[in-house]
């Protein structure tokens, strides 16, 4: 498949564009400093590192045009960063709209468990973890239920994944993955994973227009 990846440069961006490259797919990293884009070119010509504003439609339809499918791992790395801004919620709505002005229509993106109520099944501890974070974070995930928002009323061929912590682990391949919300009683993911799970979503058109929790 040919592979647009927005948030390359972020720890599951990496491995979306390793994990991509290594499965044969012909990707295009969008970024806004290459330098940071520690991966290896994969095999001749399968990647391509494109410098642009993602919050810009216009800029990002050279990177999408002729493309397969997008996936974002767009995130703010905090409060203060999300009020000033809201990468994913604006980073998503560019997308969605060089998407839609190119005729492409999957997308798969990363929120976060904490945007949702905690799952029913869940430990005391990880309700009383799932709202603390919540109050926490709440700029960061105001920002992803936005960005949820802008999906659902979308034309868009979507997926949302809803990932606990995330943890710099190996692959294993080996997680949950339920619809709705969260898994309950698991609240760990490696990047690695998470990345696998994006990846696997692709082909599954069970997952289109789904909300998935997904955790190790």
């Amino acid at each position: 498949m040919r592979l647009t990846v927005l948030g390359a440069t972020g720890g599951t961006g990496r491995q979306l564009v390793r994990q991509a490259l290594d499965a044969g797919h012909r990707v295009t990293a969008v970024v806004r400093d290459p330098a940071r884009l520690a991966v290896g070119p994969g095999p001749s010509g399968s990647l391509e590192v494109v410098t642009a504003d993602v919050t810009d439609a216009k800029a990002l339809r050279p990177a999408v045009e002729g493309r397969d499918a997008v996936l974002s791992a767009l995130g703010a790395g905090g409060n203060k960063q999300a009020r000033a801004f809201p990468v994913a919620s604006r980073g998503t709505r560019a997308a969605l709209g060089a998407m839609e002005s190119c005729g492409v229509r999957r997308l798969v993106v990363v929120s976060a468990a904490p945007v949702g109520p905690a799952p029913e099944g869940d430990s005391l501890s990880g309700r009383l973890a799932h709202a603390v974070l919540r109050r926490a974070l709440s700029a960061v995930y105001a920002d992803l239920a936005a960005m949820e928002e802008a999906l659902r009323n979308s034309s868009a061929e979507w997926t949302v994944l809803r990932p606990p912590q995330l943890v710099d682990k190996p692959l294993t391949g080996r997680y949950e993955r339920v619809p709705g919300g969260a898994v309950p009683r698991r609240h760990r993911i490696a990047r690695a994973d998470l990345a696998h799970a994006m990846l696997a979503a692709l082909d599954d058109p069970a997952t289109v227009r789904q909300v998935l929790g997904v955790a190790s």
